[in-house]
């Protein structure tokens, strides 16, 4: 008894964690908390860690945007439009964790945080958009927060939806929610202001893991994790709305940075164990 109380206690600081530093970057946690699940239960199948992880990071991202919703800074009228197209993406995703082998999963997962980290190492600064005519359709935005901060910005649609079911896939399957692949192309491929990207990543967040965890759930896959993803979730709900204070003393060019390193080491960890033997 006293083990599963340490345990508890472990998963409460763990959720806090990483749930205060997924909404710090905008990425919702589960790029931190997979990756540890991973290494924590080697023996796990990849679809029972992903359905805990992607539950966590619903309750992460819940908690969050709500943070942010009071600080302005979501724009719902672009995260609405993508949500709706990462669902699709995020029902097939959750369906096919079950049919990789644990080793590949490992693999495919450290590869793409790599790929991430040296991405974002190559373009730390986020460049601020302009409004006005350009290339395609383009949505002008203007959003003004709680502290009188104005963002103006202007986006191709047509690239939004795509990329947004191509995360929701991507998050699903990996059981990361999707933020750290989000957030760096509503910067740099859609001209997102950092903190804007950030928050409004974290609303979209919440709508594509609750799609995943659903699908976890009818298939009773998620039944075997619903302990751990408790004591996670409460710690991650808690965490997010630290986060997401901690970004008002945070500048945009060291969130992005902070990004890439978590990235790196984390996707680096991950290949090497996939080699040592992963199942």
């Amino acid at each position: 008894m006293a083990f599963a109380f340490e345990q508890s206690l472990g998963f409460l600081g763990l959720g806090l964690a990483t749930g205060a530093y997924g909404t710090l970057i905008g990425a919702g946690g589960g790029f931190v908390l997979m990756p540890l699940l991973l290494l924590l239960y080697p023996n796990e199948s990849p679809d029972l860690l992903t359905s805990i992880s992607l539950a966590v990071v619903f309750f992460n991202a819940l908690s969050g945007s709500e943070a942010y919703a009071v600080m302005g800074r979501v724009d719902y009228k672009s995260g609405f439009l993508f949500a709706l197209a990462s669902v699709p993406g995020a029902v097939v995703g959750a369906l096919s964790t079950s049919y990789v082998p644990r080793r590949s999963f490992d693999l495919i997962f450290g590869v793409l945080l790599a790929a991430g980290s040296i991405l974002l190492l190559a373009r730390p600064r986020a460049r601020q958009a302009k409004t006005g005519p350009g290339g395609g359709l383009r949505l002008a935005r203007h959003l003004v927060d709680r502290d009188g901060q104005s963002f103006d910005y202007a986006f191709n649609p047509a690239i939004g939806l795509a990329l947004s079911l191509f995360v929701g896939y991507a998050s699903s399957f990996l059981g990361i929610g999707g933020g750290i692949i989000h957030v760096p192309a509503l910067i740099f491929l859609l001209n997102f202001p950092v903190h804007v990207a950030t928050a409004t990543s974290h609303f979209i967040l919440a709508i594509m893991a609750l799609s995943g965890t659903m699908v976890h759930i009818l298939t009773g896959t998620f039944s075997h994790g619903v302990h751990r993803t408790i004591y996670l979730a409460l710690g991650a709900l808690i965490g997010a709305q630290v986060g997401a204070r901690l970004s008002n003393h945070v500048k945009g060019v060291w969130i992005i940075r902070s990004l890439s390193l978590a990235l790196g080491l984390v996707g680096v960890r991950i290949i090497v164990a996939a080699f040592q033997g992963g199942g």
